[in-house]
Protein backbone atom coordinates (compact mmCIF):
# COMPACT_ATOMS: atom_id res chain seq x y z
CA UNK A 1 0.00 0.00 0.00
CA UNK A 2 1.63 2.95 -0.90
CA UNK A 3 2.50 5.53 1.89
CA UNK A 4 0.33 8.13 1.03
CA UNK A 5 -2.50 6.13 1.80
CA UNK A 6 -3.90 6.81 5.43
CA UNK A 7 -7.18 5.91 5.65
CA UNK A 8 -9.17 2.71 4.58
CA UNK A 9 -12.87 3.71 3.64
CA UNK A 10 -15.37 1.01 3.14
CA UNK A 11 -18.84 1.53 1.45
CA UNK A 12 -21.93 -0.64 1.39
CA UNK A 13 -25.90 -0.17 1.35
CA UNK A 14 -28.94 -1.53 2.56
CA UNK A 15 -32.51 -1.36 1.88
CA UNK A 16 -31.94 -2.06 -2.36
CA UNK A 17 -34.67 -4.71 -2.33
CA UNK A 18 -38.00 -3.21 0.06
CA UNK A 19 -41.31 -2.04 -1.03
CA UNK A 20 -41.46 0.65 1.87
CA UNK A 21 -39.04 2.85 3.43
CA UNK A 22 -35.40 4.38 1.86
CA UNK A 23 -32.08 3.19 0.98
CA UNK A 24 -29.18 3.75 2.80
CA UNK A 25 -25.76 3.59 2.10
CA UNK A 26 -22.96 4.03 4.57
CA UNK A 27 -19.18 5.00 4.29
CA UNK A 28 -16.93 4.49 6.63
CA UNK A 29 -13.54 5.46 7.52
CA UNK A 30 -10.80 4.00 9.57
CA UNK A 31 -7.33 4.10 9.41
CA UNK A 32 -5.23 1.76 8.11
CA UNK A 33 -3.32 0.61 11.44
CA UNK A 34 -6.72 0.41 13.22
CA UNK A 35 -6.85 -2.74 14.95
CA UNK A 36 -10.39 -4.13 13.46
CA UNK A 37 -9.42 -7.61 14.43
CA UNK A 38 -10.57 -6.61 18.27
CA UNK A 39 -14.04 -6.50 17.39
CA UNK A 40 -13.98 -10.65 16.57
CA UNK A 41 -15.16 -11.99 13.30
CA UNK A 42 -18.01 -9.65 11.68
CA UNK A 43 -19.49 -9.56 8.24
CA UNK A 44 -22.33 -9.13 6.04
CA UNK A 45 -25.04 -7.18 8.66
CA UNK A 46 -28.02 -9.50 7.48
CA UNK A 47 -25.97 -12.55 8.83
CA UNK A 48 -25.48 -11.20 11.92
CA UNK A 49 -28.83 -11.05 14.68
CA UNK A 50 -29.91 -7.46 15.92
CA UNK A 51 -28.40 -8.17 19.01
CA UNK A 52 -24.44 -8.27 17.76
CA UNK A 53 -24.89 -5.51 15.20
CA UNK A 54 -26.58 -3.41 17.57
CA UNK A 55 -23.22 -3.43 19.93
CA UNK A 56 -21.04 -3.52 16.95
CA UNK A 57 -22.26 -0.51 16.40
CA UNK A 58 -22.46 1.06 19.69
CA UNK A 59 -18.57 0.25 20.55
CA UNK A 60 -17.71 2.30 16.73
CA UNK A 61 -19.75 5.22 17.93
CA UNK A 62 -17.39 5.16 21.53
CA UNK A 63 -14.14 4.83 18.34
CA UNK A 64 -16.33 8.05 16.73
CA UNK A 65 -13.94 10.89 19.02
CA UNK A 66 -12.38 13.10 16.77
CA UNK A 67 -9.08 11.27 17.96
CA UNK A 68 -9.22 7.86 16.63
CA UNK A 69 -9.50 8.55 13.18
CA UNK A 70 -12.47 6.43 12.97
CA UNK A 71 -15.90 8.43 11.23
CA UNK A 72 -18.26 7.45 9.44
CA UNK A 73 -21.72 8.51 7.14
CA UNK A 74 -25.22 7.63 6.18
CA UNK A 75 -26.81 8.68 3.43
CA UNK A 76 -30.28 8.12 2.60
CA UNK A 77 -32.92 8.81 0.05
CA UNK A 78 -36.94 8.27 0.30
CA UNK A 79 -39.30 6.69 -1.24
CA UNK A 80 -40.80 8.75 -3.07
CA UNK A 81 -36.91 10.05 -4.23
CA UNK A 82 -36.45 6.30 -5.51
CA UNK A 83 -39.85 6.29 -7.14
CA UNK A 84 -38.64 9.70 -8.79
CA UNK A 85 -35.18 9.13 -9.91
CA UNK A 86 -34.90 5.10 -10.02
CA UNK A 87 -33.04 2.73 -7.43
CA UNK A 88 -29.49 2.99 -8.88
CA UNK A 89 -29.01 6.65 -9.38
CA UNK A 90 -30.96 7.15 -5.41
CA UNK A 91 -27.99 4.69 -4.38
CA UNK A 92 -25.36 6.37 -6.31
CA UNK A 93 -26.36 9.96 -4.97
CA UNK A 94 -26.21 8.47 -1.72
CA UNK A 95 -22.65 7.10 -2.20
CA UNK A 96 -21.19 10.62 -3.13
CA UNK A 97 -22.97 12.46 -0.28
CA UNK A 98 -21.89 9.96 2.52
CA UNK A 99 -18.16 9.82 1.09
CA UNK A 100 -17.93 13.83 0.48
CA UNK A 101 -18.99 13.83 3.95
CA UNK A 102 -15.89 11.56 5.37
CA UNK A 103 -13.95 14.69 4.30
CA UNK A 104 -11.01 12.40 3.24
CA UNK A 105 -8.90 13.41 0.56
CA UNK A 106 -8.72 10.87 -2.53
CA UNK A 107 -5.04 10.39 -2.41
CA UNK A 108 -4.93 9.60 1.37
CA UNK A 109 -7.15 6.64 1.24
CA UNK A 110 -8.01 3.56 -0.78
CA UNK A 111 -11.70 3.17 -1.43
CA UNK A 112 -13.10 -0.47 -0.91
CA UNK A 113 -16.94 -0.50 -2.16
CA UNK A 114 -19.29 -3.90 -2.09
CA UNK A 115 -21.03 -5.32 -4.98
CA UNK A 116 -21.55 -3.63 -8.38
CA UNK A 117 -20.72 0.24 -5.86
CA UNK A 118 -18.18 2.48 -7.88
CA UNK A 119 -16.92 5.80 -6.37
CA UNK A 120 -16.66 8.68 -8.45
CA UNK A 121 -13.27 8.61 -10.60
CA UNK A 122 -11.73 11.20 -7.99
CA UNK A 123 -10.95 8.45 -6.19
CA UNK A 124 -8.22 6.74 -7.49
CA UNK A 125 -7.63 3.88 -5.60
CA UNK A 126 -10.64 2.19 -5.23
CA UNK A 127 -12.01 -1.52 -5.72
CA UNK A 128 -15.68 -3.27 -6.01
CA UNK A 129 -15.45 -6.51 -4.26
CA UNK A 130 -18.23 -9.22 -4.87
CA UNK A 131 -19.66 -10.31 -1.15
CA UNK A 132 -16.76 -7.39 0.19
CA UNK A 133 -18.88 -7.09 3.53
CA UNK A 134 -17.44 -10.71 4.04
CA UNK A 135 -14.13 -10.01 3.46
CA UNK A 136 -13.18 -6.73 3.94
CA UNK A 137 -13.99 -5.19 7.83
CA UNK A 138 -14.09 -1.88 6.43
CA UNK A 139 -17.07 -2.41 4.23
CA UNK A 140 -18.71 -5.27 6.86
CA UNK A 141 -18.28 -1.76 9.51
CA UNK A 142 -19.98 -0.01 6.60
CA UNK A 143 -22.87 -2.41 6.20
CA UNK A 144 -23.41 -2.97 10.09
CA UNK A 145 -23.55 1.27 10.29
CA UNK A 146 -26.01 1.40 7.33
CA UNK A 147 -28.56 -1.30 8.82
CA UNK A 148 -28.75 -0.12 12.33
CA UNK A 149 -29.71 3.04 11.07
CA UNK A 150 -31.96 2.07 8.65
CA UNK A 151 -33.61 -0.34 10.66
CA UNK A 152 -34.12 2.61 13.82
CA UNK A 153 -35.49 5.17 10.97
CA UNK A 154 -38.27 1.89 9.94
CA UNK A 155 -38.88 1.15 13.63
CA UNK A 156 -39.42 5.21 14.60
CA UNK A 157 -42.12 5.17 10.84
CA UNK A 158 -43.84 2.00 12.24
CA UNK A 159 -45.21 4.04 15.33
CA UNK A 160 -46.56 6.92 12.57
CA UNK A 161 -47.80 4.31 10.60
CA UNK A 162 -49.08 1.53 12.80
CA UNK A 163 -50.92 -0.56 10.20
CA UNK A 164 -48.29 -2.13 8.45
CA UNK A 165 -46.16 -3.62 10.87
CA UNK A 166 -42.51 -1.40 10.20
CA UNK A 167 -40.72 -2.41 12.73
CA UNK A 168 -40.94 -6.11 12.15
CA UNK A 169 -40.15 -6.49 8.47
CA UNK A 170 -38.29 -3.29 8.03
CA UNK A 171 -40.32 -2.93 4.92
CA UNK A 172 -39.14 -5.80 3.07
CA UNK A 173 -41.99 -7.51 0.86
CA UNK A 174 -43.11 -10.41 3.67
CA UNK A 175 -46.28 -12.10 2.94
CA UNK A 176 -48.09 -10.10 6.10
CA UNK A 177 -47.00 -6.74 4.86
CA UNK A 178 -48.39 -7.65 1.00
CA UNK A 179 -51.05 -8.27 3.00
CA UNK A 180 -51.47 -5.35 4.83
CA UNK A 181 -50.81 -3.18 1.49
CA UNK A 182 -53.58 -5.43 -0.21
CA UNK A 183 -56.36 -4.30 2.97
CA UNK A 184 -55.02 -0.62 3.56
CA UNK A 185 -53.26 0.42 0.49
CA UNK A 186 -49.75 1.99 -0.22
CA UNK A 187 -48.66 4.68 2.79
CA UNK A 188 -45.85 7.65 1.70
CA UNK A 189 -42.92 5.30 3.12
CA UNK A 190 -44.01 2.94 -0.23
CA UNK A 191 -41.80 2.84 -3.20
CA UNK A 192 -45.03 2.93 -5.46
CA UNK A 193 -42.85 1.64 -8.73
CA UNK A 194 -41.74 -1.09 -6.65
CA UNK A 195 -45.52 -1.97 -5.54
CA UNK A 196 -47.04 -1.78 -8.76
CA UNK A 197 -44.91 -5.01 -9.70
CA UNK A 198 -44.51 -6.70 -6.60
Amino acid sequence: MPKSIKFIVGIDEVGRGPLAGPVAVCAFRMPVNFNAKSFGKIKDSKKLNREVRESIFERLKVYRDGTSGIDYSVCLESARRIDKIGLSKAIRNCLEKSLGRLKVKPRECIVLLDGGLKAPEKYKNQKTIIKGDEKERAIAFASIVAKVSRDGLMCRLAKKYLKYGFEIHKGYGTKKHRAMIKKYGLCKEHRKSFCRTK
